[in-house]
């Protein structure tokens, strides 16, 4: 046996369950039909409340949604990648069977602490959980303001600061030229690592380089992680360049080992070459770290550096500004 209520809205009769008989007394689902009825007189309709509560879609399905309607359209393939990721491991497994409606600011807290021995994972996926909450708001799919993945605490990620010192450049560069003459490394797999010295340029962006985007003076990149990009050349990159064969019916510069196709690893050359140098804790991606601060030590402007480096935001490019300990030192 069970209690309803029953009430009119709309122009039609509605019933909605309070409980079962035994699990509640008359006297609690009286005093139930009462806040029930109260609310109809307010306009409210609590039966199809909660149907709409029942069908309201889960956290998977934003996340499917968010991916294919949002990420899709709307981010660099790179980008898109990393959401994935973050997705399948960490909110899908976690939140995925929770109802978006039902998902509160505690639950947002616990899932991050959760990953604290994850900083820098617990610190993307709240910040992709914030974004996909905002868009749960703007698809009517949660009340607005009412996102619970906002205001939260993030944990401290330790910067990584790694750069050339000039001695090690020297080494690297020696390396590169060793390595070249003896055959061990291909002229486009060296070729690649000393025009990302030169350009500070992403990896991606060295990798994806075709002919056309090539002057005597700049790169024109069409696309890049943030929009179209001017890449100064220097003289060393632009002869790099010219030295560099050209294979018919491939527009890529730096040649892969499939015909008319480009280079897809660099991982594995720079792997030798960096153990062959002596520097294995450096990262690809130092290069450009390196860049930026041989710039700012030498007298380039922050404001100037941002459009070199292709950063959004000058935060970035003042994170990517390191000065050496020999500079502080003299300072």
């Amino acid at each position: 046996k069970s209690y309803l209520v029953q009430y009119r809205s709309g122009g039609r009769t509605r019933r909605r369950s309070i409980g079962q008989h035994g699990v509640l007394t008359a006297e609690e689902a009286r005093n139930e039909a009462r806040k029930l009825l109260g609310d109809v007189a307010k306009g409210g309709n609590p039966a199809e409340d909660r149907q709409r509560q029942l069908r309201a879609p889960t956290v998977a399905s934003l996340c499917d949604r968010f991916l294919s309607e949002y990420a899709e359209h709307h981010c660099k393939p790179s980008t898109r990648k990393g959401y994935e990721i973050v997705v399948r491991t960490c909110v899908k497994p976690n939140l995925g069977t929770r109802k978006i409606v039902d998902v509160t600011r505690a639950e947002i807290v616990e899932f991050h602490h959760d990953l604290r021995d994850r900083p820098y994972m617990a610190n993307r996926a709240v910040s992709i959980l914030s974004k996909m909450f905002n868009l749960a708001e703007d698809w009517g799919l949660r009340t607005d303001g009412t996102n619970p993945a906002r205001r939260i605490r993030k944990f401290r990620e330790e910067e990584k600061k790694r750069y050339l010192s000039d001695e090690e450049q020297m080494q690297l560069g020696e390396t590169l030229v060793e390595a070249l003459e003896d055959g061990s490394e291909s002229i486009y797999a060296v070729s690649a690592i000393l025009l990302l010295i030169y350009t500070g340029c992403r990896l991606s962006e060295i990798l994806t380089l075709r002919w056309d985007y090539v002057t005597a003076h700049h790169l024109e990149l069409p696309d890049s992680k943030t929009g179209r990009r001017r890449i100064p050349l220097p003289r060393e990159a632009y002869d790099i360049l010219s030295e560099l064969p050209r294979e018919e019916a491939n527009p890529f510069v730096i040649v892969g080992e499939v015909p008319g196709e480009r280079l897809i690893n660099l991982q594995k050359p720079w792997n030798r070459i960096r153990r062959r140098a002596g520097i294995s804790d450096v990262r690809m991606h130092d290069l450009r770290h390196t860049y930026a601060s041989v710039a700012v030590m030498n007298g380039i402007d922050p404001f100037m550096l941002k459009e070199i480096l292709g950063h959004k935001n000058l935060s970035t490019t003042l994170r990517y500004a390191h000065l050496s300990d020999d500079a502080v030192q003299k300072a």
